[in-house]
């Protein structure tokens, strides 16, 4: 069983399954930074400068040691444009790679003739120096 799941464990797609998460928890958390750090600042400035993450509205205020209850719609809204701007990046991306792939896959590439192409040319060779 130990060899079994060493061999499934170092199996390409496995080793490349796991350098796609890593290198897309680091991706996430550059487009974090950039809905928090840039995107959200700017997006005050057109809301009136309104911290869209401190939006929420209030069903039950706190009272003497009890929290309030509140929906924070802000953090979801921030969330949510979050999600899209890294499913919009991880699209760019595919979409690039993808192109890529068209260029090579359109270059020719020497195609080498059959077996039964190379074989009516021996003949016809052999046929010809008969002659």
């Amino acid at each position: 069983m130990l060899k079994e799941f060493k061999k499934f464990a170092l199996k390409g797609n496995v080793v490349d399954l796991a350098v796609g998460v890593i290198i897309g928890g680091a991706f996430g958390k550059i487009v974090t930074s950039l809905v928090n750090d840039v995107i959200m600042p700017v997006l005050g400035i057109f809301t009136g400068k309104i911290n869209l993450t401190a939006l929420k509205w209030v069903i039950s205020p706190g009272k003497q040691g009890v929290e309030e209850l509140s929906i924070r719609y802000g953090q979801f809204l921030q969330t949510t444009i979050d999600f899209f701007l890294v499913a919009f990046s991880i699209f760019i991306v595919i979409k690039a790679l993808n192109a890529l792939r068209k260029k090579e896959e359109e270059k020719p590439q020497a195609t080498r003739p059959s077996d039964e192409v190379l074989l009516l040319t021996e003949i016809r060779d052999l046929l010809r120096d008969k002659e």
